[in-house]
């Protein structure tokens, strides 16, 4: 699996290209991109359960699941939530305007937007933008990747490719995320395409079940985005499908791989955050237990806080297990690790070298593992320390 910008070019399967333009909206960098199918594709959606949703949201959510797909426009900058009806109709106008250019129907064009909330679009500026926009379009995914951007310090791409038995194909990853992360059903912004030829029907559970396992795992600040959303788009133009059972296998392997991937480049992008974080929970009686309990680690405030502190204070972990309905004769025979080190097993501390502890929280990733020794479930989260610069940036965010 091959990361993207600041190391390498991202390229996007066949049949695929992308573009990113600043069109005005923004001043500094792009804020407009689009992802561009040659032919028709398979396409399908995750969606923010927040019930504030942006007209984007809503708009995809009535055309999805479709196999008549030819490209997904993304503005920055402004949600285009809590716009009423003018956001609406300044959807459809950003959707028509692709459709134009690409002489394809307006059902055909997916949305996305993300930035301030309650601001309408300056849509006379997108409109105007998109015949350049599409012109620029190329086989890689980079000027698409900086033109979705909001308060993320860097873009977020990745690629990988699957022997099939009957051919290679490629999956690349391409997503936006550092501030009010706290996905449920679905990520911040996400784009999954593949070459690969996969039926409709087949196409969802993919998704449904990577996201559960990636984007819905990561927490930075336990806000919910009112424009959550992740699409799978796959157009078959390597001429390889899913034959056999191996194939399928393989191929929801690299997809789910590829969003574990974006999932943690989210968490370790959190606002203001200098470490990753990541819950290792195993052993759980339940495997709903075992997702809340390993994610309510990565949302508390005090764990968060005590990591860029690079302070072992293994009783607030303990406490917020606690506050998640881990059963208390579960707590008492839990064991709890920090970066290697034993702080708490068998309801009683561990004896602990606790600069030696301090000295290996100095690094950039943090991992927590809790083994609650009570059955055969486990769940895999990751968040991100709280900093002083996390207020800083959401102090100063515009209204």
């Amino acid at each position: 699996m091959t990361p993207g910008p600041g190391m390498q070019r991202t390229p996007l399967p066949l049949g695929f290209t992308a573009a990113g333009v600043n069109c005005g909206v923004r001043r500094y960098r792009p804020d407009l991109g689009v992802v561009i199918s040659d032919r028709p594709a398979v396409a399908v959606g995750v969606f923010t359960q927040n019930q504030c949703k942006a007209a984007p949201v809503v708009y995809c959510q009535g055309l999805l699941p479709s196999d008549q797909v030819r490209a997904i426009v993304t503005n920055s900058g402004q949600a285009n939530a809590a716009t009423g009806e003018e956001g609406v109709e300044n959807n459809r106008a950003m959707a028509f305007s692709v459709a134009k250019e690409l002489t394809c129907l307006p059902r055909q064009v997916l949305t996305a937007s993300t930035g301030v909330i309650g601001q309408q679009m300056e849509i006379g500026k997108i409109v105007e933008a998109m015949p350049v926009l599409v012109e620029r379009a190329t086989d890689t995914a980079e000027n698409f990747a900086l033109a979705i951007l909001t308060t993320d310090l860097v873009p977020k791409t990745v690629t990988t490719t699957v022997k099939l038995s009957g051919g290679e194909v490629r999956v690349t990853g391409i997503c936006k995320g550092s501030g009010m992360i706290h996905p449920n059903m679905a990520t911040m912004l996400g784009y999954v395409l593949t070459d690969c030829e996969v039926p409709l029907g087949l196409a969802q559970d993919i998704l449904v079940d990577a996201t559960d396992v990636s984007f819905n795992m990561i927490s930075v600040d336990g806000d919910t985005s009112t424009n959550d959303c992740c699409f799978l788009m796959a157009n078959g133009a390597s001429g390889a499908a899913l034959k056999t059972v191996d194939d399928l296998m393989a191929f929801k392997g690299a997809v789910t791989d590829v969003m574990k991937f974006l999932a943690q480049s989210i968490a370790v992008d959190g606002e203001g955050a200098t470490k990753l974080v990541e819950v290792r929970l195993a052993h759980a009686p339940d495997p709903r237990l075992a997702r809340r309990a390993a994610r309510g680690v990565t949302l508390s405030p005090l764990v968060k806080t005590a990591i860029h502190g690079e302070d072992p204070n293994w009783g607030r972990i303990l406490a917020r297990l606690g506050a998640e309905q881990v059963p208390g004769p579960i707590l008492e025979r839990m064991t709890l690790k920090m970066q290697g080190f034993t702080l708490f097993d068998g309801g009683k501390p561990a004896s602990f070298d606790r600069d030696a502890v301090r000295a290996a929280l100095k690094t950039d990733k943090i991992v927590i593992d809790v083994d609650l020794k009570s059955g055969p479930f486990e769940a895999v989260a990751w968040g991100c320390d709280l900093s002083k610069k996390y207020v800083d940036i959401n102090t100063e965010y515009p209204t």
